[in-house]
């Protein structure tokens, strides 16, 4: 590393000062990190939906304890509601956060979806959001569903309240990490692979087991059709009415030929 710092300040111009430089390589590493800070601008919909997530917890841990479990049950997307209300279900759970703290989905949501929505724009990356949302939970739900009819799970678990906004976030993960080059997309799978299985064999629940994993992998297969989306050619733009014919004179180069002054541009 001291070698390259050396050759930098051998190539750079005589008449800049090697405390210049340093400073310039500073700079241009806070301007990276800065770049990559969320800001309205860039990030809507990750500041958006962290303000959503941040609110409803506050409210959670504000009010009756009561009336908060009474609304999570309503926004469950356990097997009884996607049966019962599927839309109202699947919307209200990923506004809700699974348990007390909320700085971790800061941190989860500056990590996966926030530089996601940089690169692919905001509609791609809700659009993520929102697909491995839904996908996970219907598989997840579904597999808990058909344990229920086939007598392998007790009736009860079709009640288990389900709510959160990790299938969400596991879902722009898999897309951001589809979206690295080779290496770094197998490094990054695996740690999110290694994860995953430290979290199933700790809490041994079927639907984390189930969703987490398909979230991953709904995020991954939506990769692909973002990198499709990215490595198609501008298309070019044609503005006839403004490109006059070969051999034709515009309508100014005309009126100066006839002899008529030209009129002042407004």
């Amino acid at each position: 590393m001291a070698g390259l710092r050396r050759e930098a300040v051998r190539s750079a111009p005589a008449a800049v000062p090697y405390g210049m430089l340093r400073y310039g390589l500073r700079a241009g590493v806070l301007e990276w990190l800065l770049e990559r800070v969320p800001t309205p601008r860039r990030t809507p919909f990750t500041l958006g939906y962290l303000a959503v997530v941040g609110a409803t917890t506050t409210f959670a841990g504000l009010a009756d304890p009561d009336l908060v479990q009474r609304l999570q049950e309503a926004s469950s997307s356990d097997g009884h509601n996607l049966l019962q209300h599927p839309l109202r279900a699947l919307l209200f759970s990923g506004f809700w956060v699974a348990g007390e703290v909320w700085m971790p989905y800061l941190w989860g949501f500056a990590v996966t979806l926030a530089p996601l929505e940089r690169r692919v724009g905001t509609g791609r990356a809700a659009a993520v959001f929102a697909i491995g949302h839904v996908a996970a939970t219907l598989l997840s739900q579904g597999v808990v569903i058909t344990a229920v009819e086939t007598g392998r799970m007790a009736p009860e678990a079709m009640d288990s309240l389900d709510i959160g906004v990790s299938y969400g976030v596991l879902a722009c993960l898999g897309a951001v990490a589809g979206l690295l080059p080779r290496h770094g997309r197998v490094l990054a799978l695996g740690g999110v692979g290694l994860m995953i299985a430290e979290q199933i064999a700790t809490e041994k629940d079927l639907v984390t087991a189930v969703g987490h994993p398909a979230a991953v992998l709904t995020g991954v297969a939506l990769s692909r059709w973002l990198r499709r989306i990215e490595r198609r050619p501008p298309r070019p733009r044609t503005r006839a009415a403004q490109t006059p014919a070969v051999g034709s004179a515009s309508p100014a180069a005309a009126t100066v030929r006839a002899g008529a002054r030209p009129s002042a541009a407004r």
